[in-house]
């Protein structure tokens, strides 16, 4: 069989989230060298700012230094534009997710959190390939936007894609949705028919989030299926680490530009 590999991706890094992966990171370190990618979020939720954090700017670093990725992923995590005036802007903004903040953005609010955010990077030296848009919405106007900085790469549950002109690249992700309990024992049935039904792909992505970490189900769903990936002879990888190697990718970081 041809070479499989997982990337690990933490989502919603920030100070106000970091307790909940904690014990979780250490557990995967004890499990030998498992690079990971951090989405970090710059304000979560306006209230964690993750760059005025010496901790969390601390542990960042570290990551980095062990071979980790570090990701932007919004700015502040929520949907803070005015109220839905549409049926369908309802439902993706209100029964779908709260916090698809680049979706209802128009471009000029894209452009300065892209720009705010690439700047937060660049002052820490870190190199910023990877953009992920909370909950994966992008508005279109956060389209256009995005084409515009220099990033590598986004992604949705499904695909990676090559920016600037959103080529798709085949990346299917296993994610739970864990805030209640049917669906948490709906996630373990879906995620692991998914599991199967990739096994042949090239990469494929466990999304995780804070919430997971909460609760024994998912969190030891996370760790058996690192475990049973590792056994079946899957690598371990980052995002952007796996589209370098890709031979129709540029091999050179294009990342951090702002203007």
């Amino acid at each position: 069989m041809a070479n499989r590999e997982f990337a690990l991706v933490l989502h919603d890094i920030a100070p106000a989230t970091w307790p909940d992966y904690r014990s979780f990171v250490e557990q995967i370190d004890g499990m030998g060298q498992i690079p990971m990618t951090w989405l970090v979020v710059p304000d979560f939720h306006h209230r964690s700012n993750t760059f005025e954090d010496a901790g969390m700017l601390r542990l960042l670093h570290q990551r980095m230094a062990r071979g980790d990725e570090l990701a932007l992923h919004g700015f502040y995590h929520c949907d803070d534009a005015p109220p839905p005036r549409t049926p369908r802007d309802y439902f993706m903004r209100r029964l779908y997710t709260y916090e698809g903040e680049f979706y209802p953005i128009g471009y000029d609010e894209a452009l300065e959190r892209l720009e705010r955010g690439a700047e937060l990077f660049r002052r820490q030296d870190w190199p910023l390939d990877g953009f992920v848009a909370p909950a994966w919405l992008l508005g279109e106007g956060a389209r256009r936007a995005l084409k515009t900085q220099g990033f590598t790469y986004t992604s949705d549950p499904a695909h990676l894609y090559r920016l600037p002109d959103y080529t798709a690249i085949k990346a299917p992700s296993l994610v739970w949705s864990a805030r209640s309990r049917w669906r948490r024992g709906m996630s373990w049935v879906v995620n692991e028919r998914a599991r199967r039904r990739h096994r042949h792909e090239p990469l494929i992505r466990l999304g995780l989030h804070p919430v997971d970490m909460r609760h024994d189900i998912s969190r030891r769903y996370w760790i058996d299926t690192i475990r049973r990936l590792l056994d079946e002879g899957y690598q371990p990888t980052t995002k952007i680490s796996w589209l370098h190697r890709q031979s129709s990718f540029p091999p050179e970081n294009t990342a951090t530009s702002s203007s």
